[in-house]
């Protein structure tokens, strides 16, 4: 028995580890998806991207299906509904309004924007769900505001907004509007909205559902979404002149920051507790950033680190009350 408990000991930490790169894993990958969806717009039309994205997350996700099966039965009509606006806000909303923002802002402007998400989140929480508001998340919500208006007050999104020659007819559009980093970073919020209204629907349907058969579920019912206006995008498309890159940035777009993200996140999540998992919220954000420099080559600007330090305090402020509320339950 000695034997037993000391194997069991020793086996504690590696499991602990295994636990933290899941949970680090998912949030660098969803943070990738920031500058990747830049690298996509510039490859390729809006929606075809789009359609890549959604058809490729539920393809890798589709083996689940063999281990959660019987989940799918289970769901009532209300776990359906709140899928299928998952599937509208989450998959759809989000990644349109994601890749046309991005074609417009520079990688770390959509970075710094994205960054907002947990302080989005508090307001949205408090505003129309009855949550009590407390200094750290209305001291978030300031940092949010604060540190993207320092990026675009300071001049930090100028150069964002050239671009490629993908995107298609809606950034063609989009551009003939005079669409510049305002526009960008605005679309980028409205995906960060949809992002939240993503969150705030997971959480209740999560409750009696596995969070991944809902992603599948959610990324699978958005494609007859996507079709129909990547079906219009086509005849303008050609396949042969993307770069070999492009088609990597889609292939990970949908494989990576989507199915894989969504996977090592939530599978770290089941294994641990909540204040664990807070911890690692903030390094979404920091491979946002880093990211961007890394695979878009943009040039470093103080600006960037002030502004994304603002919105990063916030981040951190944000991963401090979700660690106390889990400690609270």
């Amino acid at each position: 028995m000695a034997t037993s408990a000391s194997h069991r000991g020793a086996r504690a930490p590696l499991f602990a580890g295994l636990v933290y790169v899941q949970l680090a894993a998912g949030m660098i990958l969803f943070g990738s998806a920031t500058p990747v969806s830049k690298l996509v717009t510039d490859a390729m039309p809006v929606f075809i991207g789009a359609t890549l994205r959604v058809a490729i997350g539920a393809l890798v996700l589709a083996p689940l299906l063999l281990v959660y099966r019987g989940e799918i039965a289970k769901l009532g009509r209300r776990d359906w509904l709140l899928t299928a606006l998952i599937a509208v806000f989450g998959m759809f909303g989000f990644t349109v309004f994601m890749l046309a923002g991005m074609s417009l802002v520079s990688g770390v402007t959509g970075a710094v924007v994205m960054s907002t998400t947990p302080a989005v989140t508090a307001g949205v929480a408090i505003l129309l769900l009855g949550e009590q508001a407390n200094w750290r998340k209305l001291t978030a919500i300031a940092l949010a505001v604060g540190g993207v208006l320092l990026l675009y007050v300071g001049g930090g999104t100028e150069g964002g907004s050239g671009g490629g020659g993908g995107g298609g007819p809606l950034v063609d559009l989009l551009r003939d509007l005079g669409g510049g980093a305002l526009l960008g970073g605005l679309l980028v919020f409205a995906a960060v909205c949809c992002e939240v209204t993503y969150t705030l629907l997971g959480q209740r349907v999560s409750r009696d559902a596995n969070p991944l058969v809902v992603a599948f579920l959610a990324a699978a019912l958005a494609i007859p979404l996507f079709l129909p206006l990547a079906a219009w995008e086509w005849p303008r498309f050609d396949a042969a002149a993307v770069a070999t890159g492009g088609w990597l940035a889609a292939l990970w777009y949908g494989a990576g920051t989507l199915a894989l993200g969504t996977w090592c996140w939530y599978s770290g999540i089941a294994k641990t507790e909540g204040t664990v998992a807070a911890a690692f919220m903030g390094l979404m954000p920091a491979s946002a950033l880093v990211l961007s420099y890394l695979l878009l080559g943009e040039r470093f600007q103080w600006i960037h680190l002030a502004g994304f330090g603002i919105v990063f305090a916030g981040v951190l402020l944000m991963s401090w009350e979700h660690a106390r509320m889990a400690r609270k339950r």
